[in-house]
């Protein structure tokens, strides 16, 4: 059949866009030699400042109970949080009663907590905070790349797909890492042609377009192929149809308001097992500015990241070996319930880090206290460990690399000791079908 020039103009438009938009945000791969066996890095992103005293509360705690009202999470009764070992001293912690599933993580050693930790310089503005966390810096200006985007480029990360955004955009935290794309479904990464008809055509065409030597033509050339990489390994029909992606072990999603997030990580575990080389990507899960009506909007949340989450382990169960997430948030909410039946914009938060190379079941962190003198500024928990220590250790020990003062300038790190370093031996956890505690 000819092809006209309109159609030409037209696929190749389509092309393009695919590209350099949402499909294929910005891409120039770098070449797909990478041997090594870093852990696959996944950080979730609790977008509006997620309540740390109520995911992670301190039930017995007096100056809690006084502040939260009915908002607390309890010893016992109804809303009794669910009760675990290896605590930091300073209070009886209980996890939110929503939170089951990231209970069987803990109990098998699987999940760590660290409490009282955040961003250090003490703003209440989301934007501030985030866009400080993801530069990687504790305040001041904000750096042209985020500390992502500096690990990635540190390690020379290679591989036909070694960063992705489950999203619709590149997060600040990739920026400055030019091998990283934004996706929400591997189905969807692919040229967008006007008519099939003129597939094999248009594809021939932009094959002759990437024939050169420059650093365009290498990255025209790795985009290419690994659309057609990807789209070669995803599973179809005798009629040529993509089938929906199939869990392991049985793994069903979540729904509800965690299906965003349950959806972002089913995408990254897709990718993973199709061996493309990933190894860093990020997720977020919003909603979180419980300004009022926590009290029936929280719970919700937290079913849908531990639901999420369990699922999301649970089908990756042959790469434990080598996957870590880490789950934050800009601050965490004030100590206080407000009038509207909320927490406001607060200070010191919980990180959870999840991984067969983590030291899970235990707690991390100094407990700073409640009490008014104990507290920031008299209203808010205090940090008493940073974030960056957090994913300084993770980069060190489990991404092999030691340069943590590139990725986070000024900073020296400092060790926690929730992860296995390379070449230790590691107390394996049960690896399939974790149990699904009750209390």
């Amino acid at each position: 059949m000819t092809l006209s020039r309109r159609n030409f103009v037209v696929g190749c438009s389509a092309a393009i866009a695919a590209m350099t938009g949402g499909a294929v945000s910005g891409l120039a791969f770098a070449q797909p030699n990478d041997t090594t066996r870093r852990d696959i890095l996944i950080v979730v992103f609790l977008r509006g400042g997620c309540d740390g005293l109520s995911l992670v509360a301190p039930v017995n705690d007096p100056f809690y109970r006084g502040a939260r009202g009915e908002l607390r999470v309890e010893e016992s009764g109804q809303n009794a949080g669910l009760l675990f070992g290896n605590q930091i001293p300073g209070a009886d912690f209980r996890l939110h009663p929503r939170a089951t599933p990231l209970l069987s993580l803990y109990i098998n050693r699987s999940l760590a907590i660290v409490h009282a930790c955040g961003l250090t310089n003490g703003t209440r503005s989301h934007f501030e905070a985030m866009d400080y966390m993801e530069g990687g810096i504790p305040e001041g200006g904000v750096p042209a790349n985020g500390w992502l985007g500096r690990y990635l480029n540190g390690i020379n990360a290679s591989g036909y797909l070694p960063a992705v955004a489950a999203g619709t955009r590149v997060p600040f935290s990739m920026i400055g890492f030019n091998g990283a794309a934004a996706l929400t479904d591997p189905s969807s990464f692919s040229l967008s042609w006007n008519s099939w008809r003129y597939r094999t055509q248009l594809n021939e065409a932009l094959d002759s377009f990437y024939t050169g030597d420059s650093p365009v033509h290498q990255a025209g050339r790795t985009t290419l192929t690994t659309i057609a990489r990807i789209n070669e390994r995803l599973p179809r029909d005798a009629q040529g149809k993509v089938i929906p992606y199939k869990p392991e072990n049985g793994v069903v999603y979540p729904g509800g308001r965690g299906a965003s997030l349950g959806n972002a990580l089913r995408t990254v575990a897709s990718l993973i097992k199709m061996d493309v080389g990933l190894l860093a990507a990020t997720v977020d899960y919003g909603g979180w500015d419980t300004h009022e009506g926590q009290g029936w909007i929280f719970p919700e949340l937290v079913a849908g990241l531990s639901e999420a989450l369990y699922a999301f382990y649970n089908d990756l169960w042959r790469y434990h070996d080598r996957l870590t997430v880490v789950v934050m948030s800009e601050f965490g909410r004030r100590l206080k319930a407000n009038r509207s039946g909320g927490t406001d914009h607060g200070h010191g938060n919980v990180m959870l880090v999840l991984g067969e190379g983590i030291r899970g079941g235990k707690m991390y962190g100094v407990w700073p206290g409640l009490a008014t003198e104990q507290l920031d500024n008299g209203v808010d928990l205090a940090i008493t460990t940073d974030y960056r220590a957090v994913l300084a250790e993770i980069l060190v020990k489990r991404g092999g690399y030691p340069a943590v003062d590139q990725v986070f300038p000024g900073f020296r790190g400092s060790q926690l000791g929730l992860a296995y370093s390379p070449g230790e031996t590691i107390e394996r956890p049960n690896r399939v079908n974790l149990p699904l505690v009750t209390r």
